[in-house]
C-alpha cells in the first residue's frame, strides 16, 4: 500500500502516510538509518535512495511544497522547472510561496528552500504531477521581471517552442507584468521572443548576432537541392550569402550517432555551396566572437553570387 502511494508521488511518502500504513516512528527511523529510506525534509522520506535524479528532484520539490502547509505552491525558477521550460541556470534552490494571508515562516528548515509570499489569483495556479504551482504563463511573467535580457528571452523562446503558450498570447504576458517592477525591460524582452529557437543556446547565439548587427534573416532554415531533397536545417540562417550557424549543445550533439549525423549533414551543405559555422555555449560568453565570425563568413561570399 505504501509503495503504491509513493509511486504516485515520485517515491515520496510523509510520516503521516507511513503511520497510517501501519509503521511506527521507530520503524521509520530504522529504515532511514539502514539507508533504505532517505529523509528529504522533516516528516518526508524518499523510499528509493537510488531513484533517477529527475524523480528525486521532483520528490524534493513536492516535499518542500507540502512541508509549508496547505495553500503553498511552487514559484519562479522551480515552477519553470516543473513546467519543463528552459532558459535559467539550474540551482539546488527550491522556490515556494505561501499565501499572503498566512504568517510567513520565521525559520526555514533547510538553506536550499526559499520561501516567498506572492500575490496570485486562482487563475494563476495549476498543478504539475499533483504539485501546486503557478501556471506556465504566470511563471514566465514572474521570471522575466527578475532576470537579464539573455535569460528572459531564452525563457520566453523555450515556453513558446514547447507549446506552453502561443505567440498570440504574448499580449497576456504583457498584461500580467503591467505596472510591476522591471516591466519596461521585460516588454522589450517580449518583443525579441521567437518560438522557433529550439534551445537557450540558439537564443543566446541569435542575440549575440543581433547585438553585433548581423542578425540572421531566418531561424530553422531548410536547405534543399534542385530536386527538393532536404540537405539540412540550420539553426540560424543568412540566405543571401549562404551562411548557416549551428548551436552545438552538449545534450543534442555529443552522442556518437549525433556527431556522425552532423558531419554528414555539414558535408552535404558545404558541397551545395553553404558555409556552416558551429558555436558552443562558451562562444556565447564572448560578446564579439560570434558576430565577428558570422561577418567574416558573409564577407567571404562572392558578391556576384549573392541572390
Amino acid at each position: 500500500m505504501l509503495r503504491e502511494v509513493a509511486a504516485e508521488q515520485d517515491g515520496l511518502v510523509s510520516l503521516g502516510q507511513a503511520l497510517r500504513a501501519g509503521l511506527s516512528r521507530d520503524q521509520v527511523r530504522q529504515l532511514c538509518r539502514s539507508g533504505r529510506w532517505v529523509r528529504l525534509l522533516r516528516g518526508y522520506f524518499l523510499l528509493d535512495g537510488e531513484s533517477h535524479p529527475r524523480a528525486r528532484r521532483r520528490a524534493l520539490i513536492r516535499a518542500a511544497v507540502a512541508s509549508l502547509g496547505p495553500g503553498a505552491f511552487a514559484v519562479l525558477d522551480t515552477a519553470l522547472e516543473l513546467h519543463g521550460v528552459a532558459g535559467l541556470r539550474r540551482t539546488s534552490e527550491v522556490h515556494v510561496s505561501v499565501p499572503v494571508d498566512q504568517p510567513r515562516p520565521q525559520r526555514v528548515p533547510v538553506p536550499w528552500l526559499v520561501v516567498h509570499q506572492l500575490t496570485v489569483g486562482p487563475r494563476d495556479l495549476s498543478t504539475v504531477a499533483g504539485i501546486p504551482v503557478t501556471t506556465a504563463m504566470r511563471t514566465v511573467s514572474d521570471v522575466i521581471l527578475r532576470t537579464d535580457r539573455y535569460a528572459a528571452v531564452s525563457v520566453l523562446d523555450s515556453a513558446l517552442n514547447s507549446g506552453r503558450f502561443a505567440s498570440e498570447e504574448l499580449g497576456l504576458v504583457s498584461a500580467l507584468i503591467r505596472g510591476r517592477r522591471g516591466a519596461a525591460a521585460a516588454r522589450c524582452h517580449l518583443a525579441e521572443a521567437d518560438g522557433r529557437a529550439q534551445s537557450p543556446l540558439e537564443t543566446r547565439a541569435r542575440l549575440r548576432c543581433v547585438d553585433g548587427r548581423v542578425p540572421p534573416d531566418t531561424l530553422q532554415l531548410e536547405v534543399r537541392d534542385d530536386d527538393g531533397y532536404l540537405l539540412g536545417v540550420g539553426d540560424l540562417g543568412w540566405r543571401g550569402p549562404k551562411v548557416i550557424a549551428e548551436a552545438d549543445g552538449r545534450e543534442a550533439h555529443d552522442t556518437p550517432a549525433a556527431v556522425f549525423a552532423d558531419r554528414r549533414r555539414q558535408n552535404r551543405l558545404v558541397n551545395a555551396g553553404w558555409t556552416v559555422l558551429r558555436f558552443t555555449w562558451a562562444d556565447t560568453l564572448r560578446p564579439d566572437y560570434i558576430p565577428w565570425t558570422v561577418r567574416q563568413a558573409i564577407n567571404a561570399y562572392p558578391p556576384a553570387r549573392r541572390r
